[in-house]
């Protein structure tokens, strides 16, 4: 019971940040219809950047991290301009779009690894010690060891997803948001901007990655150009499990993967975590292969 409990703990926290990272790829997929690949790189930019600046310009950590967050929004809004519009207003094929992300993607991750080596002699980097208070709260009744940066992660995922259901369903941008992803073409024959959701779109799924990229870099401590790999295919399963384009599913599927692949590692299936979880999406999927918040075909016609 204890590991159990143990366990439950860091599951929560991993799923925190896999959540905040599958919220970006669910906004630019609810209103675009096509997936994002370039956003793993928008996770590694949220690291690096919060990197270079407590490591390198010694900034606080509460300065460096919206900061990171906003490089990585504007690194997002780059993607919209340079990988997806111009597709977008030749017409060309959804397939087309998402090959150009991967591409953007490479591009982003080549740029980093010319930074690094002059920055920091190599390809991997590491958070200084002490940046977050690493003293392990202690609970003996349950034998429970919390280490503080697992809650700084769970209150600032809170934070970020409460906001971002305000502003999807309670403000005039998020009005026009979900009206975009409802028809595009209404939505622009009623007036909306449907070029400047896009660009918003992309700037809060770029916050969110961004957010997710520096909080997994303070949890596991190094960084690299290819961080945002270790997730790419995480925040992939996390959307189609909980359904594509659907911001609660993007939540839940968040916090499943974390759970299955804690659990998996804790039972001493260490090298197959991913395995169990690619299962588990196949079966679910052979089941409800919408999702579990995702509406079938027939739903939405």
């Amino acid at each position: 019971m204890d590991s159990f409990l143990q366990q439950v703990v860091n599951a929560v926290s991993l799923g925190a940040i896999y959540s905040l990272f599958a919220l970006g790829y669910a906004l630019v997929f609810s209103i675009l219809g096509v997936l994002n690949l370039a956003h793993s790189a928008v996770f590694m930019t949220g690291a690096f950047v919060g990197l270079l600046l407590v490591d390198k310009l010694h900034q606080p950590l509460w300065i460096a991290a919206p900061l990171a967050m906003i490089a990585a929004g504007f690194v997002s809004i780059l993607l919209e301009f340079v990988a997806f519009r111009p597709l977008r207003q030749r017409g060309a094929a959804r397939m087309s779009q998402l090959i150009s992300s991967i591409g953007a993607a490479l591009l982003i991750v080549n740029l980093a690894q010319l930074a690094f080596k002059p920055l920091w002699g190599g390809t991997e980097a590491y958070f200084p010690q002490g940046l977050v208070p690493d003293q392990p709260i202690v609970i003996e009744a349950l034998s429970l060891r919390i280490v503080p940066i697992r809650m700084i992660i769970l209150v600032i995922a809170l934070a970020l997803v409460i906001a971002l259901q305000y502003l999807v369903m309670r403000t005039r941008i998020g009005q026009q948001m979900r009206a975009v992803a409802f028809n595009q073409r209404t939505a622009a024959l009623l007036g909306i901007n449907v070029g400047r959701v896009y660009v918003l779109t992309f700037f809060l799924a770029g916050l969110l990655g961004g957010a997710a990229g520096l909080l997994y870099g303070l949890v596991f401590l190094n960084v690299t150009p290819f961080i945002g790999d270790d997730v790419a295919l995480v925040g992939l399963t996390a959307i189609v499990l909980g359904g594509l384009g659907s911001i609660n599913g993007a939540l839940v599927g968040g916090f499943l993967v974390a759970a299955i692949q804690t659990f998996s590692i804790a039972i001493g299936g260490s090298n197959y975590k991913n395995a169990v979880v690619f299962g588990l999406l196949f079966v679910l999927l052979l089941a409800r292969p919408q999702g579990l918040f995702g509406q079938s075909e027939s739903t939405r016609a």
